[in-house]
């Protein structure tokens, strides 16, 4: 199964300057596992030690906020895009 994962400019120093990368996982927590093994150090830039989402970030599934869904349990399917989206803040 492959999703698209859209990666932000922040963390490109970890896929070899992608943007976008194929990665596999029934849910997003099986997705984050995929993506530190193809980005070792990925991980943790993205989740926090309990394995969540870090405060800073937001992610969505086909456009969908993994907030309003099922949070790390959002469930994938082939052909699903993963967007990781850092927060901005300012006025």
């Amino acid at each position: 199964m492959a999703v698209k994962v859209l990666v932000p400019t922040a963390l490109q120093k970890f896929t070899n300057n992608q943007a976008t990368l194929e990665c596999s996982g029934n849910n997003i927590s099986e997705l984050f596992d995929s993506l530190e093994q193809a980005c070792p150090g990925i991980k943790d830039r993205i989740c926090d030690e309990q394995g969540k989402p870090r405060r800073f970030l937001n992610l969505y599934v086909n456009s969908e906020d993994i907030r309003f869904l099922q949070h790390t349990e959002t469930p994938l399917k082939d052909g699903d895009e993963v967007s990781i989206v850092p927060a901005v803040a300012g006025g």
